[in-house]
C-alpha cells in the first residue's frame, strides 16, 4: 500500500514541476518578446525580423503544447486508473523536458550575448528550465517509462477483450 501512496506524492511532485517550468517558460517569452520589441538594429526593432518572428512562433506553438501536456497531467492526477495517470505525468515530463530546453536556447539566442549575464533574469530561467528536465527523472527516462506503461496499458486491454 505504500508504493501506491509514494507513487501519487511523486505524481504531484512531476506536476508541480512541470507547472513550474511552465511558468518559467512563460517569463521567458514574455521577457524575449519585449526584448526583440526594443532592440533596434538598422534603425527598425529586431522583432521585425521575419527569421526572428518565425523562431518566436515556433516557441510560442511549443509553449502551448506544454500548457496542454501539463493541463492533461492535471486532469489524470486524481483519477482512479493507475496506469493512464502514470502515462500523462511521463508525456508532461517529456514534453516539459524537450520544450524547456528548446525554449531556454531560444531565449538566449534571440537576446544574444546579453542572454547568459547575470543582469538579466532571463538567464536564471533558462538554468531552471534545464534543472527541472533532470528532476524526478529526465526526459529520456519518462519517455521509456511512457513507453512501458503504454505497453502495460495495452496488455491489459487486451486481456480484458
Amino acid at each position: 500500500a505504500g508504493l501506491a501512496t509514494l507513487e501519487h506524492a511523486v505524481g504531484r511532485g512531476l506536476l508541480a514541476l512541470c507547472a513550474e517550468s511552465l511558468g518559467a517558460m512563460e517569463v521567458a517569452k514574455r521577457m524575449t518578446i519585449a526584448y526583440l520589441q526594443t532592440r533596434q538594429q538598422f534603425g527598425v526593432p529586431i522583432g521585425s525580423f521575419q527569421a526572428l518572428q518565425h523562431r518566436m512562433a515556433t516557441v510560442l506553438m511549443e509553449i502551448e503544447q506544454a500548457r496542454s501536456a501539463v493541463i492533461n497531467a492535471a486532469a489524470a492526477l486524481d483519477g482512479s486508473e493507475r496506469l493512464t495517470r502514470e502515462r500523462a505525468l511521463s508525456a508532461a515530463k517529456v514534453s516539459i523536458g524537450r520544450i524547456g530546453t528548446l525554449v531556454a536556447e531560444e531565449a538566449i539566442q534571440l537576446h544574444g550575448g546579453i542572454g547568459m549575464t547575470w543582469e538579466l533574469p532571463l538567464s536564471h530561467c533558462a538554468k531552471r528550465l534545464v534543472l527541472i528536465d533532470a528532476q524526478l527523472g529526465d526526459e529520456d527516462h519518462h519517455l521509456q517509462r511512457f513507453i512501458a506503461l503504454g505497453a502495460a496499458l495495452g496488455a491489459t486491454a487486451g486481456a480484458s477483450a
